[in-house]
């Protein structure tokens, strides 16, 4: 069993930036892949971006590649998403996962934990 906990969302002008970090309970953190997906009101919930259990691969969804960067500190048990260059249409409750294969595809069933999620607004 995983809980995940996320924190950093909030309201950021067009331009700015955050860092969302995703806390982890339990032991095997540094195997597992992880996430991050976003949802906005209305749409399907979209992988935003996802880093393998070694740390070595990443990949981005192309709205977000140059902006945003995935990384994790498997010491503390944490994943982080700086995202930069925000945009209005980056306005979304992002929720962070973990994949025990250590793979982390792109697709939510994937995924077997899941965080509560954080909501980030980006006025224009």
């Amino acid at each position: 069993q995983m809980q995940l906990v996320e924190s950093g969302g909030g309201l950021v002008q067009a331009g700015g930036s955050l860092r969302l970090s995703c806390a982890a309970s339990g032991r095997t953190f540094s195997r597992y892949a992880m996430g991050w997906f976003r949802q906005a009101p209305g749409k399907e919930r979209e992988l935003v971006a996802a880093i393998s259990w070694s740390g070595i691969n990443t990949h981005y969804a192309d709205s977000v590649k140059g902006r945003f960067t995935i990384s994790r500190d498997d010491t503390k048990n944490t994943v982080y998403l700086q995202m930069n260059s925000l945009k209005p249409e980056d306005t979304a409750v992002y929720y962070c996962a973990a994949d025990r294969s250590g793979a982390g595809g792109w697709g939510a069933g994937l995924y077997d934990y899941w965080g509560q999620g954080t909501q980030v607004t980006v006025s224009s």
